[in-house]
């Protein structure tokens, strides 16, 4: 069983948990459920810069803990004051030590659309995610089939959220329907090997129509890295560990800020 099939599994029996504690109905009674949802799509779409995706994300399966000191409300406080464009909030607990109750408290006070980042599987993790304050959810193209990204993003668009759908390599290619699937990840790691390369970005974005938003995913650390997702208009990067790997992330968001601008 490789990396991927082990937090699938694992998510399968999280799903059977959530669905023995909770129902559609029960979900529609929390404060959020209701409320109208922030523009994941209109904060992405930036004339004069690239958007940001700042990610609260406490520990990596590959790398272990990445910010000893970690407070997910003081992170975002941090991301706030610096008008990120939004927020990616990890909840997967066993893999991530994230926390749906991150996002949920997060939601209390946000400013920007929230992104609930797990491993989505089932309708009713989508239904979760609206109740406890997220704006978008992402979708896995190698953790789902074809049918099934249809079928979640359906569920999420009619609940007003929106989708982030994520893909590694081509090899995905034929499970997007662009015509459905507005919002584009590339996610920089190799599932296998989990080595990362921005040539993963540069070679698939071309094979996306101009409507679409795309963002590229993971090992973005340098005003260099900018550089190459400017050459290729990339709409929106999405960055977590080179936050919270930071002792001052005001600074380092500050700077990264200036890196995405595009020059008047």
């Amino acid at each position: 069983m490789n990396f991927l099939e082990n937090i699938l599994a694992e998510k399968k029996q999280e799903v059977e948990e959530l669905k023995r504690k909770f129902s559609v109905s029960s979900f529609r009674d929390f404060e959020f459920y209701s409320q109208k949802t922030l523009s994941f799509t209109s904060s992405l779409k930036k004339e004069k810069a690239i958007a940001v995706i700042a990610e609260i994300k406490k520990a990596s399966p590959s790398i272990g803990i990445l910010k000893e000191d970690f407070n997910h409300l003081e992170i975002a406080k941090t991301y706030f004051a610096n008008k990120v464009d939004a927020i990616s909030v990890l909840t997967d607990e066993k893999f991530f030590q994230g926390n749906i109750k991150f996002l949920n408290e997060i939601a209390q006070i946000k400013t920007v659309p929230l992104l609930r980042k797990d491993f989505i599987i089932d309708k009713m993790q989508i239904h979760q995610a609206k109740a406890f304050g997220a704006d978008a959810i992402l979708l896995i193209c190698e953790a789902l089939d074809k049918s099934a990204i249809a079928e979640l993003t359906l569920c999420a668009k009619e609940i007003g959220l929106e989708v982030l759908l994520e893909l590694h390599s081509a090899k995905q290619f034929e499970k997007i329907d662009q015509n459905i699937n507005k919002i584009i990840g590339v996610n920089n790691r190799n599932l296998e090997t989990f080595e990362v390369s921005l040539t993963t970005s540069i070679n698939l974005r071309q094979s996306f129509n101009e409507e679409i938003i795309f963002v590229s995913e993971s090992g973005i650390t340098s005003q260099q890295d900018i550089l190459e997702l400017k050459q290729i208009k990339a709409n929106a990067v999405l960055v977590g560990e080179h936050f919270m790997r930071q002792e001052n992330i005001n600074t380092a968001i500050e700077e990264f800020k200036c890196w995405c601008k595009y020059e008047s």
